[in-house]
């Protein structure tokens, strides 16, 4: 054999091995790299979560149904989100606030959890999800809150000797070591941020109370109750989403005969606990929705929540000159042309429940 075919022989030794090689560092290629399965967040960080909610008894006797349809739908998606709060707040008619109705709602998630566990690991327990529900105060216990704005002074409902566990939890999640932001979805009345604000206003110094407001985003749903007014005309710089309509855009995204069967029905004790009809009607209607499907939409490479006018499943807002308040602009559309998406994936989450 000459010296060319021996180099030639070498050559393809040599080629093959480097191949066998690459293919070797492929098929151990760590699962961190490769393709996020559909139940896997796909956003770079996950975002910090207070959801605060003048949650009513199931059946719904006192307050609108439609914070239990939204719960269901938060608990589903509770995989995505770093939860570090469920306050009962005081809102709607009776104006009450009362975490035995949240505790009960999490009894049913605990029946099914094991089950979305199997679809994804991050779905926390119910006892982490219990330990995290705290109640604020309200006609129940010793507030006496007028629902609407313009029905009383602020100094009615916040104040000194006003603070509940709900409110020290707010002030302890911002004061946590975490670059990350807290965005809190409230549901019912903003009462609880304004009473931790007013405490951290008057315990600190106004660099310290502004690092705090800059740690909070919050999303208000409506208006309801006199502390609404006190954080939008006191505080420009807190950045604050106020939907006055544009949650509308949740309403009826489905009628009353899909949610009984593709929610409700068959789909273990979770999703059967979600009312088939709210205050706005029958269906699908979930106005508080919007304050953590915009993270949703997030997750999804849709939109950047910091930027409250890109739009996303929560809805597109216009900026109020002067302030970080974003309000309503475009309108409901900005949340109703997501519905196939968002709810294509409900439907897939609640078989997760029984699958």
């Amino acid at each position: 054999m000459n010296n060319i075919n021996l180099k030639y022989i070498e050559m393809q030794i040599y080629v093959k091995t480097i191949l066998l090689a690459l293919v070797a560092v492929m098929a151990c290629k760590p699962l961190a790299a490769q393709e996020p399965t559909s139940s896997e967040t796909t956003a770079n960080e996950r975002y910090r979560v207070i959801i605060t909610s003048d949650f009513p008894p199931f059946p719904v006797t006192n307050s609108d149904p439609d914070d239990v349809q939204s719960i269901v739908r938060f608990l589903l998606y509770s995989n995505e989100l770093d939860v570090e709060g469920l306050i009962a707040s005081a809102g709607t008619f009776d104006m009450v606030a009362e975490k035995e109705n949240i505790l009960a709602a999490l009894d049913e998630y605990d029946k099914v959890d094991e089950n979305l566990r199997k679809h994804d690991a991050k779905y926390p327990t119910a006892d982490a999800l219990r330990a995290i529900t705290y109640e604020g105060k309200g006609n129940n216990n010793g507030i006496k809150i007028k629902w609407g704005c313009d029905k009383q002074p602020v100094e009615d409902i916040i104040g000194e000797g006003k603070s509940s566990e709900a409110s020290n939890a707010i002030i302890a999640a911002a004061d946590k070591p975490d670059s990350r932001p807290i965005w809190i979805g409230v549901w019912g009345g903003p009462r609880e941020i304004a009473q931790a604000i007013w405490d951290v206003r008057n315990t600190r110094s106004e660099e310290e109370l502004k690092t705090f407001i800059s740690k909070l985003r919050v999303y208000l749903i409506a208006c309801q109750d006199a502390s609404h007014e006190w954080l939008m005309n006191e505080f420009p710089d807190l950045f604050i989403i106020e939907s006055r309509k544009t949650y509308h855009g949740m309403f009826h995204s489905d009628s009353k005969e899909w949610a009984q069967e593709n929610i409700i029905n068959n789909h273990g004790p979770l999703c059967a606990i979600y009312p088939p009809e709210a205050m706005a009607g029958p269906g699908v209607i979930e106005g508080d929705t919007p304050t953590f499907l915009h993270l949703i939409s997030a997750n999804r490479g849709i939109n950047d929540p910091e930027d409250p006018s890109q739009p996303s499943w929560g809805g597109a807002y216009v900026r109020k000159e002067g302030t970080n308040h974003w309000v309503d602009g475009p309108g409901a559309s900005t949340i109703s042309k997501w519905k196939d998406d968002y709810q294509a994936e409900f439907k897939e989450r609640a078989d997760w429940c029984i699958e």
